[in-house]
């Protein structure tokens, strides 16, 4: 008998197409399991136990080896650089990371850009050579440069309709974001079939919609 697989996955919208993109894979999912509030749900018919966590905490949970795969955005792994193979690109989830201002932004003496990314925001403005103070917020990071807390922000895009809706543009796009799926390393030896066996079949959906 197979051993169990954990898969940690990120809840909200990136599980419902985490979940179909399983599906079409031939991993029959109950549908019951994407309206579930439990944390934990044993999937035994899939040798697999789905454990549902934050997005940002994904990769944290697959570092330490209590998930042994998991699904997580590529903003997720530049910003927390966690020690994690990074198996396969699903191609779900695309949006793009950018630095977001006011049209009128002009460059002043002190330049200050709000982020949910301090690490990703630090190091862009280092290459950039620009020298800026970043500040770490969590949530409504466009109120930011409308409040004249910073001048800048760097968030991710996906339409940009709530860019538009609050008076702000895109000013740089960063890089491209989609979903990945990462396992831990000393998993990724002891389960290799498995491991190798799931994405094989997630390959293959994502060839056939390229």
């Amino acid at each position: 008998m197979a051993e169990t697989l954990k898969v940690a996955m990120p809840k909200g919208r990136i599980y419902k197409k985490a979940s179909a993109l399983f599906r079409e894979a031939g991993l029959p999912i109950p549908e019951e399991v994407d309206e579930s509030r439990k944390l934990v749900i044993p999937l035994p018919e899939l040798d697999m136990e789905f454990i549902l966590a934050k997005p940002v905490d994904v990769p944290t949970f697959v570092e330490y080896g209590a998930a042994d795969i998991g699904i997580v955005g590529k903003d997720v792994l530049m910003e927390e650089n966690r020690d994690v193979y990074e198996l396969l690109d699903l191609g779900i989830a695309r949006c793009r990371m950018s630095v977001i201002g006011l049209p009128d932004w002009k460059p002043g003496i002190q330049q200050r850009v709000a982020t949910k990314y301090p690490n990703v925001a630090s190091q862009y403005f280092r290459e950039q050579g620009q020298q800026v103070e970043v500040i770490k917020l969590n949530g409504s990071i466009e109120l930011a440069p409308l409040i004249g807390l910073s001048d800048r922000i760097v968030d991710m895009v996906e339409t940009g309709q709530t860019l538009r809706e609050n008076g702000l543009v895109e000013m740089n796009s960063i890089f491209e974001i989609t979903s990945r799926l990462v396992a831990n390393r000393v998993s990724y030896r002891m389960k290799n079939g498995q491991i190798q066996s799931l994405c094989d079949r997630l390959q293959k959906v994502i060839s056939a919609s390229e």
